[in-house]
């Protein structure tokens, strides 16, 4: 083995960590095993949309995965009402002790059965990690005893006393309900490896806080920037164009509990601003969406709402069309529809040329000769709330946490993810579009946009990029050539102010149209040097509509589509609520929600969320760590160690004491 000069620095500094021959060979021998364990199970979710009760229930129940591995352990041997109760009880520990300890189930024979019915699905959950993994999930004060239960059968008749001893002791000490809680989110942490989030935590769901809490504890996870979660992150940095979405939005829903509970967003500024110029106006076209409302509002409440809307989307005319003349290379001046508007005879004439009747003629502050320009009462409002934005503490600890485990796309196990798409032309070919004067397209479009973006929260005010970085995250929200959104316009006038729906269309990219095609799915993934028969793109962001016959899987199995309608805006529309997609050591598992009632619902009644298998992929062979990105990693330090040893064992380099 021919070792350079410069690998025997690297190795020098490796000795440090491995600092004798029988260390170095030890990690050798533990590292080669990890290769041939079974690979650890990923979940892939795309658009949460603020629905967080089902988001939470997702994850404690691994989509289903739990249940099936209950199901297999103990079905024909307990009752169904019994296993209900204990995949709640897994799910919800801590709510379904307390409810059961008032139907006085919680006596020592019970806690003996359940106890050990855990331990054995903790041991079917853990059987594809190392007992170090394991060990490192567990509650510091329950560790030793844990690991001693679950490596220990009980049905050896040499060791069920010592097993029964364990458990007689964590009862008569009443310690079990603490242990139980602990064991179940042992279990629900194991269950899953590592979490996807494939775009769109934010907006519509009243939530969106309490998923970003969960995510920030959570133990493995990643996420690929969604267009909603671009609009917060922009809003977030100071961009008031995005502010002004992010808010209009929640108006639309009647989901107020985000922005005011979650976040601390101070809206009375707006709420004063809306009475006072819009008082006497009912805003019929800005009735808030009551059927997806966090809470039940009074008739006042949602007359308040829609004034505060219509207010909003206002000024969000005017803030936009100061990004827009500041960026002609943005080609939207098409959205600059103000000075358009003939208030005089209601109506507005399109760039198209074609004049239509308006359903909202009411525009106290929109100045003819002037009609970007905001009052001074506007102006004072967006300065109020962008403070609001730009202090509010918890929010930024979620942007942040953004910036840390987002991107706009992740390559992992040869699968791509992305929330949108890759934008291409006609001719399927990528599509070139310009940042800051240099024209990207594929991958290196994506990786541009990655960098610029980070400009935007990570350089100081004064850095060239920053003012256009903060810009151009308006732009990804909604302009034509974004990869998280790629349709030709987005309508918001039109749909508000004018009845003909033809105005309201929004044609999607060549990548919406071509998508379906094997052949170029193949050429995206290669472009990211994906290259493997086993590769796919999983997206989200466009419903799949299953009530209208659509199907997730596309392109011959290249494509999973996962958006199925988490979002209860959606599913009307979708027939369903939501895909999940799991990838364990057996192969692919996507599967469709039926749903969900209520986290109260869930715990008293012992539902689970319905949940159907639409595809299952298995591989040939079952999958291993070795097969993975990870296996890469752990092969290259394993030929490092390899190195290392040949280095102690001919005195290239000595070993330490």
């Amino acid at each position: 083995m021919n070792i350079t000069e410069r690998e025997l620095k690297y190795l020098g500094l490796l000795s440090k960590q491995y600092p004798s021959a029988a260390s170095a060979a030890a990690e050798i021998i533990n590292l080669s095993a990890i290769l041939n364990l079974p690979k650890g199970t990923e979940h892939f979710l795309a658009d949460i949309h603020g629905e967080y009760e089902a988001f939470i229930h997702v994850l404690k129940n691994a989509s289903g995965t739990i249940r099936i591995k209950v199901e297999n352990l103990f079905l024909g041997q307990i009752r169904e009402q019994e296993l209900r109760q204990l995949c709640t009880l897994i799910y919800y520990p801590k709510e379904s002790l307390e409810r059961l300890s008032q139907q006085h189930y919680l006596r020592k024979d019970w806690y003996k059965v359940t106890l050990n019915q855990l331990i054995k699905v903790l041991q079917c959950v853990s059987e594809k990690y190392t007992r170090s993994k394991v060990r490192k999930a567990l509650p510091a004060q329950y560790s030793y005893i844990t690991q001693e239960l679950t490596h220990e059968d009980s049905m050896n008749p040499k060791k069920s006393a010592y097993v029964g001893a364990i458990l007689d002791t964590i009862i008569d000490t009443g310690q079990a309900d603490d242990f139980i809680i602990a064991i179940c989110e042992t279990i629900q942490r194991l269950a899953i490896d590592r979490l996807h989030i494939v775009g769109d935590v934010f907006d519509r769901g009243p939530g969106a806080q309490f998923i970003m809490d969960k995510l920030l504890t959570y133990h493995n996870v990643d996420i690929q920037w969604g267009n909603h979660d671009m609009l917060w992150m922009g809003a977030a940095v100071g961009n008031t164009a995005s502010m002004a979405n992010a808010i209009r939005i929640a108006l639309r829903y009647a989901n107020l509990s985000t922005l005011e509970n979650g976040y601390g967003i101070n809206m009375l500024p707006l709420a004063r601003f809306a009475m006072e110029v819009y008082g006497k106006d009912p805003c019929t076209p800005f009735t808030p969406k009551l059927g997806d409302a966090d809470e039940t509002y009074d008739e006042k409440s949602i007359l308040l709402m829609g004034q505060m809307h219509k207010a909003i989307a206002i000024i969000q005319f005017k803030l936009e069309h100061q990004i827009i003349a500041r960026h002609p290379e943005y080609g939207m001046e098409d959205r600059d529809l103000l000075h358009r508007i003939n208030q005089a005879e209601g109506t507005i004439t399109l760039p198209n040329g074609e004049t239509y009747p308006l359903k909202d003629t009411f525009f106290p502050t929109i100045d003819p000769n002037d009609p970007y320009k905001l009052t001074e009462a506007e102006a004072d409002v967006v300065a109020k709330l962008l403070h609001s934005f730009r202090h509010s503490e918890k929010l930024l600890r979620h942007i942040n946490f953004l910036f840390k485990k987002g991107s706009m796309y992740l390559t992992c196990n040869h699968n791509l993810l992305f929330h949108a798409s890759v934008p291409l032309n006609e001719d399927r070919t990528f599509r070139k579009v310009k940042i800051r004067g240099r024209a990207f397209s594929g991958r290196a479009l994506l990786d541009r946009i990655d960098e610029f973006v980070r400009q935007s929260h990570w350089s100081s005010s004064d850095h060239p990029e920053h003012k256009e970085a903060v810009d151009y995250m308006w732009y990804l929200w909604c302009g034509p050539d974004s990869p998280l959104f790629d349709k030709s316009a987005m309508t918001t006038f039109a749909r508000y102010f004018i009845a003909d729906k033809a105005t309201h269309h929004e044609e999607k990219g060549y990548y919406y149209v071509y998508r379906t095609e094997e052949q170029v799915c193949d050429m995206i993934l290669e472009e990211f040097d994906l290259k493997s028969t086993e590769s796919h793109i999983i997206n989200g962001h466009v419903p799949v509509r299953e009530v209208k016959g659509e199907h997730p899987v596309q392109a011959g199995g290249k494509i999973m589509l996962i958006d199925g309608g988490f979002s209860r805006a959606y599913q009307s529309s979708t027939g369903i609520a939501g895909y999940t997609l799991i990838f364990n050591s057996q192969g692919l598992h996507l599967v469709k929600h039926e749903p969900f009632s209520s986290t109260r619902e869930a715990i008293e009644h012992m539902e689970d969320i319905s949940s159907t298998s639409v595809v299952k992929a298995y591989s040939t062979d079952r999958i291993l760590v070795r097969d993975t990105d990870q296996g890469l990693i752990l092969e290259d330090q394993i030929e490092e160690l390899k190195k290392l040893l040949h280095a102690y064992r001919h005195g290239l380099i000595k070993e330490r004491e």
